[in-house]
Parts: structure tokens; C-alpha cells; sequence
């Protein structure tokens, strides 16, 4: 008998020894979900994961720029000859790519259509072979490939070439990238100004928070082009134009990080920065020109503030006299739906005050 008492008072024990582990370990994880290390590991995780897609998206899209179709003008009627016949199929096997060739009836009309950026080279036939035209301002990328490229044809097809860069970039950016820095600039500090407003002036009201983005979105995007321009010299920008481009992106990436604040609290900045700066500015065509870059990135860059701004900036410094809508188009419709977004939601962001109204005495 004692010793079926033992063991009984040994079970209980154990079975209450187990549930107060149990217990414990209840307790334990509610203290941690309640306390602040909770968000400091999922924020140690997800930094960890953005840096990997950060360095792979940018990898995916500059390590190995690949051209897949290059558009490119026949001025004048189409050479039948077998010399010009070689030297077209020469360079699409050198490129592992396709010249995307349309035939206008003069050298100028081709010429319009390099200015307006709807072609990125010119080809026409020469009595002691074939010239090609390269616009080092439509991609500095495409145009060094392909300047490097012909001649190299040219030897192995025997066909003449001459290359000639009839739009090329400026002196300070003999690479191409200032644009692409200065656009990254205005899109980071967009959406941190934001970022910011929601940490050190949360009591804003929504009218007063789009009212303090238009502010340093105007004052952020003049200092970026005085700098550019005025101080470091790096590029002659048509002052004004290039200012308000600056502003229209920053004032874009601002509101739709609000945008994202309004609906998803303080994980706002996930999809912010996986739109603007994963996606975003490696699809922009800013470092790598679109020919060049994976196919869905050149389709989808160009719908992108980021694409948007690089390609305003673009046309506005190197294109003058043929600026278009649509960048403008693609930044005004995200700070729209942004604003809206925000407006119809404001109750749910985060901050904001009552205004009571002044009592007489």
C-alpha cells in the first residue's frame, strides 16, 4: 500500500511538475510578445532578408546587362545588298539579340525618331560601306555596346563601318549615372522625409501632413538640383524643369509611403521599400538601359515613380524640345491614388490631433 502511495504521489507530481513547465513556458512567450524584443527580432529577420534582396535585385538587373531588342532606324530605303544583309545578321549574332529595324523615308525623319527616343541608333549605307549613329544620352550602355560591337562586325563581315555619337552625354556624366543618383536621391529621401513626419510630427493633421510633404518635397528637390548644378557642376540642367521633377518624385515616394502607413501601420516601410528601391530603381533604366535589362524589369520600370523620374529627368537635361506625358502621367497617378488612399483612410493613420474650436469667454 505505501508503495502504490508513492508511486501515485510520483505520478502527481509529475503531471503537476509538467503543467507548471507548461506554465511557465506560457508565461514566458506572453512576456516576450509583450516586450519590445518581439519587434527587435522580426526587424533583425527582415533586415537580414532585404539585404539579400537588395543585393539580388540589383545584381539580377547590372551585373550581366544582356540586350534582347535594340531598337534601331534605316534611314533611307534598305540596302539589298548582300555586304549590308551580312553586317545586320552579324550584329544580331554578336549580340545574341535582335536589331529592331523600321525604315524611314529620310536621315531626318530617323533623326526626330532618335530625339524622341522611340529609336536608339540609325543605320545607313555609305558607298564604302555602312554608318552607324549612336545617342550615348538615350543609354550610355546600349551605345558603348554597340559602338564597340560594329567595328568588330564590321572586320569579320568586310564591311566599312563608321560610328559616330551624335547625342552624347554630358562632360560631368560620362557615364550616364548622375541622373540615375540624383532620381534614387529624390525617391530615398522622399519616402524618409516621410518616415520621418510619422516619428517627430505625429500630431499632424492629414491636411497638414500633404500640406508639410509639398513643403520638403519643393525645398528637397531645389537643393538636389542646386547642388547637381550649381555647386558641383556635374550637369547643366534645365533649372526649373529638372526641380520640379525632383519635387513631383519626392513628393510621390512620400505619400505612398503614407499611403502604406494608412493601411498597414508601421510595416509600411516593407512594401515602400520593395516598391521604390527592390523593384523600382534597378528597373528605372537610370544605370542600365532598358534593352538591356531583363525583359518583365523594362516593361514594368517604366510604371514605377523611380522609372517615371529617371525618364522625365532624361528627356528634360538631354532631349530638350521632345519631352512627353507619360513619366509625368506615371508619377502624378501614384501621388493621386496615394492622396486618395490616405484622404478616404486618414482615421486609420497613425496620429494626428483634435482641433477644438475657440470658446468665447
Amino acid at each position: 500500500m505505501s508503495a502504490e502511495r508513492d508511486g501515485g504521489a510520483a505520478d502527481g507530481a509529475d503531471r503537476h511538475g509538467a503543467h507548471a513547465r507548461r506554465r511557465a513556458f506560457r508565461d514566458r512567450r506572453a512576456a516576450f510578445r509583450r516586450s519590445p524584443f518581439l519587434p527587435a527580432t522580426v526587424l533583425t529577420l527582415l533586415v537580414a532578408a532585404a539585404a539579400g534582396l537588395f543585393a539580388g535585385s540589383y545584381t539580377y538587373a547590372m551585373a550581366n546587362p544582356t540586350p534582347h531588342r535594340i531598337p534601331t532606324a534605316i534611314a533611307g530605303a534598305p540596302a539589298s545588298d548582300s555586304a549590308h544583309l551580312r553586317f545586320v545578321q552579324g550584329m544580331e549574332k554578336a549580340l545574341g539579340a535582335s536589331l529592331q529595324l523600321r525604315v524611314y523615308p529620310t536621315y531626318r525623319r530617323a533623326q526626330e525618331a532618335l530625339a524622341q527616343q522611340r529609336e536608339f541608333a540609325i543605320l545607313r549605307n555609305r558607298p564604302a560601306g555602312v554608318e552607324l549613329d549612336v545617342a550615348g544620352a538615350s543609354g550610355a550602355s546600349v551605345a558603348q555596346l554597340l559602338a564597340e560591337t560594329a567595328p568588330k562586325v564590321g572586320a569579320a563581315t568586310g564591311v566599312t563601318v563608321a560610328v559616330r555619337d551624335v547625342i552624347p552625354l554630358q562632360q560631368g556624366d560620362p557615364r550616364g549615372l548622375a541622373l540615375f543618383y540624383v532620381s534614387l536621391a529624390a525617391v530615398i529621401l522622399g519616402f524618409v522625409g516621410a518616415i520621418q513626419l510619422s516619428v517627430h510630427a505625429k500630431a499632424l493633421n492629414p491636411a497638414e501632413r500633404i500640406a508639410f510633404t509639398v513643403a520638403y518635397a519643393l525645398l528637397g528637390g531645389f537643393t538636389i538640383a542646386a547642388v547637381v548644378d550649381w555647386v558641383l557642376g556635374a550637369l547643366r540642367l534645365p533649372f526649373t524643369e529638372s526641380w520640379l521633377i525632383l519635387a513631383l518624385t519626392m513628393f510621390t515616394s512620400g505619400m505612398v509611403f503614407t499611403m502604406f502607413n494608412t493601411l498597414i501601420g508601421r510595416w509600411a516601410m516593407l512594401p515602400t521599400w520593395g516598391l521604390m528601391v527592390l523593384l523600382g530603381n534597378p528597373s528605372s533604366g537610370g544605370a542600365v538601359s532598358w534593352p538591356l535589362l531583363p525583359s518583365p524589369l523594362g516593361t514594368i520600370g517604366r510604371w514605377l515613380p523611380p522609372g517615371a523620374s529617371v525618364n522625365a529627368q532624361h528627356t528634360a537635361v538631354y532631349f530638350r524640345g521632345h519631352q512627353h506625358f507619360f513619366p509625368f502621367g506615371v508619377l502624378l497617378a501614384w501621388a493621386a491614388v496615394s492622396c486618395a488612399v490616405f484622404w478616404v483612410w486618414r482615421h486609420r493613420h497613425p496620429g494626428g490631433r483634435t482641433v477644438l474650436r475657440a470658446h468665447a469667454a
